[in-house]
C-alpha cells in the first residue's frame, strides 16, 4: 500500500504522489507566539512531525516550512496589557515555543520564516493580485475582492471549508450597515492593514501598515517551496478563515498553491476546545511536571491526527505508563543482549501492519498496537531464553518507535535523561549499576554474605534487586514502578 492522505479540498482520502519524485515539500502553520504554549498548541507540531519522520522514512528529502507569526492584533493586545514593547514580546514567547519543540522531540524545521521578516513579498503578491482585478488598495489598506473572485471562471472560494463568499459578513461590521475603511464588499478581507497610531508599520506602494493574517502565508510558502508545493498543514480551526482565505488569494495570484490540505484534531476538556479564553489551558512546562517530554510526546501523538484529543490526567499517565512498557522492553534488550551499550543495538525495520497503519492516513493508534504487539512478542522471546528472536523484536520496536519520535534509545531521549528531569535517576542509576556489579563478583567468588550485604543495603535505601536469567534487574521500591530501570 503507498501512502494516502486525507485532503480536505477534495474532502477525500487521496494516494500522495509528490510533485518532484524523491522530494515532499510541506508548509505547517506555526506559533503566533503571544503567550506560553499549552498542549493544544504543540498538538499540531507532534502531529507533523510525525508526518514529516514517516516522509523521511520512506526515503523521501522533506523540505519542511514551519512559520512564525510575530505580528498580529493578540500580539499588540497582549504587549500593550503588560506594558512591554511588541518585538519583545514575541521575542520572549518564541523562545518558549522553541523550547516545547525541543523538549518533546519535534524535529527543527527546514526553515522558519516570520512575516515582519518578509514584507517585500507581501507587497509583490499584492501588486500581482491588483494587477490581476482581485485585490484593492483602500484608504491604506489592500483587501482581497471577493466579488470579483466569485464571478471569475476559476474562482473556488469555500472548496476547502464550504464556506460561500455570499454567506459571509466582516466581524468589524456584522449588519453589513456600511464600508469599513473603504471595504467594497462585506466578505472582502484584508492582505495589508493601514497604519494606526502606536503601531509598527513598514512601507507599502499604497501607503505605511502592517500584514494581514492570510497574506503572510502565501508569500512565505511559495517563497520557499515555489508556486506549487506538496502538503499544507495546521489545526481544525485555521480551516476557515485562514486557509481558506489563503487559497483563495493564491490560485487568484495564478499559483496552484497546496496540493493537500491537512488539518490536526484539537486537544479539548470537557468537550471543549482547549484555549486561553476558556480558561482550560495547561501549559507546557505544567504538564512536564507529571509526565517526562517523551511521554508528553507519546500522549499527543497517540490519537489519529484528525481526531479530538480528550485531555485528563489519568489519560495522560496512562498514556505514560504505555510508553514505558516501550522503554523497559528496549531497556531489557540493551542489558542482556547488548551489555548496555546503546550503539551496539541496531534499528530494523518496521512491521507489514505498521506500515499499512501509516500509509492509511497516518493511523498511529493501528501502528502503536502492532508496536505493543511486537513489545510482548520480544518479552515473551526473553522470558524464554530466545536472544534471537528478542533482539529481532527490539530491533523492530526501535524502528518504529523511531517513526513516531519515542525511540528510548534516541539520542535526544538519553541526552534528556542524562540532562533533564531525569538527571537524579540517571545519577542513581549509575550508583546502583556501581553496587551491583560489586555484588556480581562477590556472588562469583561464593562470597554471599557480602553479596546479601549489598543487597540488603540497597533494600534499605528502598531499591529492589531481582536476580533473573538475565542478570540482575534493579527497581525503585515504589508499587507504580515508575521508576524501573531494568
Amino acid at each position: 500500500m503507498t501512502l494516502h492522505l486525507y485532503d480536505a479540498a477534495s474532502r477525500s482520502l487521496r494516494e500522495f504522489v509528490p510533485i518532484r519524485e524523491g522530494e515532499a515539500s510541506v508548509y505547517l502553520c506555526g506559533a503566533t507566539p503571544q503567550t506560553t504554549p499549552h498542549i493544544g498548541h504543540v498538538r499540531s507540531g507532534v502531529a507533523f512531525d510525525i508526518l514529516r519522520r514517516w516522509l523521511l522514512a520512506k526515503g523521501l528529502d522533506v523540505a519542511f516550512v514551519r512559520n512564525i507569526t510575530d505580528i498580529d492584533d493578540k500580539i499588540l493586545a497582549k504587549a500593550a496589557e503588560n506594558g512591554r514593547p511588541w518585538w519583545e514580546w514575541v521575542a520572549t514567547h518564541e523562545r518558549e515555543f522553541d523550547r516545547a519543540y525541543e523538549a518533546l522531540g519535534v524535529l527543527p524545521p527546514s526553515v522558519e520564516p516570520r512575516a515582519t521578516g518578509h514584507i517585500t513579498q507581501m507587497v509583490d503578491y499584492m501588486q500581482r493580485l491588483i494587477d490581476a482585478g482581485f485585490a484593492y488598495a483602500a484608504e491604506g489598506s489592500v483587501y482581497f475582492d471577493m466579488a470579483a473572485w466569485a464571478a471569475a471562471p476559476q474562482g473556488d472560494y469555500g472548496a476547502i471549508s464550504g464556506n460561500r463568499p455570499e454567506e459571509l459578513r466582516d466581524a468589524a461590521d456584522p449588519q453589513g450597515e456600511g464600508a469599513v475603511r473603504g471595504k467594497r464588499g462585506q466578505a472582502d478581507f484584508a492582505l495589508w492593514k493601514a497604519a494606526k497610531p502606536g503601531e509598527p508599520s513598514w512601507p507599502t506602494p499604497w501607503g505605511p501598515g502592517r500584514p494581514g493574517w492570510h497574506l503572510e502565508c502565501s508569500a512565505m510558502a511559495t517563497w520557499y517551496l515555489g508556486a506549487e508545493f506538496d502538503i499544507h498543514g495546521g489545526g481544525l480551526d485555521l480551516r476557515f478563515p485562514h486557509h481558506e482565505n489563503e487559497n483563495a488569494q493564491s490560485h487568484a495570484a495564478g499559483d496552484a498553491f497546496a496540493r493537500y490540505w491537512l488539518h490536526n484534531g484539537w486537544v479539548t476538556m470537557s468537550g471543549e476546545k482547549m484555549s486561553k479564553s476558556l480558561g482550560n489551558v495547561l501549559s507546557v512546562p505544567a504538564i512536564l511536571e507529571a509526565v517526562r517530554p517523551v511521554e508528553l510526546r507519546y500522549y499527543l501523538g497517540s490519537a489519529h491526527y484528525r481526531s479530538m484529543l480528550e485531555y485528563s490526567p489519568e489519560a495522560l499517565q496512562e498514556a505514560a505508563a504505555g510508553y514505558r512498557r516501550i522503554e523497559s522492553f528496549v531497556q531489557r534488550v540493551l542489558d542482556s543482549i547488548y551489555d548496555g551499550v546503546p550503539r551496539d543495538f541496531p534499528v530494523g525495520t518496521p512491521t507489514t501492519s505498521f506500515v499499512e497503519a501509516l500509509d492509511d492516513d497516518l493511523g498511529v493508534p493501528a501502528a502503536l498496537a502492532e508496536l505493543h504487539t511486537a513489545v510482548r512478542a520480544g518479552n515473551a522471546a526473553l522470558a524464554a531464553g530466545d536472544t534471537a528472536a528478542a533482539a529481532e523484536s527490539g530491533a523492530s520496536v526501535r524502528a518504529m518507535a523511531g517513526v513516531l519520535g519515542i525511540d528510548p534509545l534516541d539520542p535526544h531521549w538519553l541526552q534528556d535523561s542524562a540532562g533533564g528531569a531525569d538527571a537524579a535517576m540517571s545519577a542513581l542509576g549509575s550508583l546502583v549499576g556501581s553496587e551491583l556489579e560489586r555484588r556480581r563478583e562477590a556472588r562469583k567468588n561464593k562470597d554471599f554474605a557480602t553479596a546479601d550485604a549489598i543487597r540488603d543495603r540497597l533494600s534499605e535505601a528502598g531499591i529492589e534487586v531481582e536476580d533473573t536469567a538475565d542478570g540482575q534487574r534493579w527497581s525503585l521500591a515504589d508499587p507504580a514502578r515508575d521508576g524501573e530501570r531494568e
